[in-house]
């Protein structure tokens, strides 16, 4: 799309800055993983930012890296990306409900996790740095490795009927069609 999806413009900020904003309303600290390079804009002086410790190696480490600089007093966190602009409060909140005595509490879509709509809890640090550790980079082992509870869409339509939530912006015209349904400008 031509520019870092963290600061591409949606509306009056850029598409973290919003993600950002709309957690800021459920959830608290707030903890921004970033590649060890990779600019960001401006945040609110409140919002941690840590970076990955190595390069390249997917969710996992962002996971490791965003887990690790939590508060301890903090025992569960959400877990999204940047580029979900059209994210519901809601669904986050329910999410956080689901989890109840499980370890993770994941969307599923037709067999298909979606770790970056997940919540995970902070003792499932071990078993990320072990898989880690084993270059076992894709989340679905460590679905398999702790108690794992997989949310499927009809026990979030009531907070999220169309899943914006899930909606990540890969191409142009997810782009364009996002500022549509927010009703923004594109910007020139």
């Amino acid at each position: 799309m031509g520019v870092p999806k963290a600061t591409l413009p949606f509306g009056p900020e850029t598409m973290l800055q919003r993600v950002v904003r709309l957690l800021g309303t459920v959830v608290s600290p707030i903890v921004v993983v970033a590649a060890r390079e990779q600019p960001l804009p401006l945040l609110p002086e409140n919002i941690d930012v840590t970076r990955d410790e190595r390069e390249q190696r997917g969710p996992l480490e962002g996971l490791r890296a965003g887990l690790k600089a939590l508060p301890s007093s903090v025992e569960m966190a959400y877990v999204t990306s940047c580029d979900v602009p059209l994210l519901i409060p809601g669904f986050v909140e329910r999410m956080i409900e689901l989890i109840d005595e499980h370890d993770i509490a994941v969307m599923e879509i037709d067999g298909f996790p979606h770790p970056l709509s997940a919540v995970y809890r902070r003792d499932t640090l071990p078993h990320v740095e072990t898989l880690l550790a084993r270059d076992r980079l894709r989340p679905v082992f460590l679905f398999d490795a702790v108690r794992t509870r997989r949310v499927r869409p009809e026990e979030m339509r009531s907070v999220d009927p169309g899943l914006r939530t899930l909606r990540n912006l890969n191409t142009r015209e997810d782009y364009l069609a996002a500022l549509a349904e927010a009703n923004l400008p594109v910007p020139s």
